[in-house]
């Protein structure tokens, strides 16, 4: 949704952007011509853009970005730019590998009290990750009963909150609405379960705050399968939507598997279940978690 204009007939966002274009400038203690220069842009448009008049195309706020010395986010304020301490902290963890940002989260979670899914830290909440199909509600279920925990299926937490199945809650109220049901939803499990197994919903990752939430709290497992696997088995559950276009299905399938195996992987344990059956794969499933939580096999 585009903002309206204020009543000077600029748009806020514009006019805010300016306000840091100037901010920025004015902190690196040059004047607009030097800026012009260093970003090759005209003087004019230049004072366009500070004072909230011009809408410049990415590649403008790109050199112009480039020329004040500071990221394309601090310059359209993203909320990590806000403040020094942000910029500080930014500035620590920029150009940093995996493990050391890892470490980092791990650190700062514990520092705030959040909890921060340290190394060894083991819970008995076990939540099952994966994209639908990996076998989280057959496995989960299967777990529960071996470990004579409750099972918690979160999509049923969620529309319980919602009063409506979650397909209704996204097409009435949209992906935003559906992701605070989901947040309010784990919260309320971590809360009421000290011991649980639960099979959380494959978007789950794609939210920060909840999957912060998630890996500070439970004991993780990714559930794995092919892509062929997970379509055949959600076709098998009943739902035939895959197969209104099953070659782009397919694809974005594989596509959505590869954007989130970076978040799934964060998971302490690892479960393959297109390599075995279901029995085989929940043997193999029992003996890890059991190990992990250290309890008798």
């Amino acid at each position: 949704m585009v903002e309206k204009t204020d009543d000077s007939g600029k748009n806020p966002f514009l006019v805010a952007l300016g306000e840091r274009v100037r901010g920025l400038r004015a902190r690196r203690g040059m004047t607009r011509k030097a800026v012009s220069i260093a970003a090759d842009v005209s003087e004019r448009h230049l004072a366009n853009l500070e004072y909230g008049e011009g809408n410049a195309s990415i590649l403008v706020l790109l050199q112009v970005a480039g020329a004040l010395q500071c990221t394309l986010a601090e310059l359209i304020g993203d909320v990590t730019t806000l403040s020094p301490e942000w910029l500080l902290i930014r500035e620590l963890l920029e150009r940093r590998g995996e493990a050391d940002l890892r470490l980092a989260r791990i650190a700062l979670g514990e520092l705030l009290g959040t909890g921060g899914g340290a190394p060894g830290a083991v819970s008995t909440r076990v939540a099952l990750i994966g994209l639908r199909g990996a076998g989280k509600s057959a496995l989960g279920q299967m777990l529960a009963e071996d470990l004579g925990f409750p099972f918690v299926e979160l999509s049923r937490e969620i529309e319980k909150f919602a009063g409506c199945s979650v397909a209704e809650i996204q097409a009435l109220y949209g992906q935003n609405a559906y992701r605070r049901y989901e947040r309010r939803a784990m919260e309320e499990t971590i809360q009421i379960y000290p011991e649980a197994v639960i099979a959380t919903p494959g978007g789950l990752v794609s939210d920060p705050a909840t999957f912060n939430q998630l890996l500070s709290h439970c004991t993780t497992v990714w559930l794995q399968a092919d892509p062929e696997d997970h379509m055949s088995r959600v076709l098998a559950q009943g739902d035939t939507r895959p197969m209104a276009a099953s070659k782009e299905a397919m694809e974005d399938l594989k596509v959505i598997l590869t954007g989130r195996a970076a978040f799934y992987s964060k998971a302490q344990l690892t479960l393959n279940t297109s390599a075995q059956g279901l029995a085989p794969s929940f043997a193999l499933l029992r003996s890890q978690v059991r190990d992990l939580l250290q309890l008798p096999a």
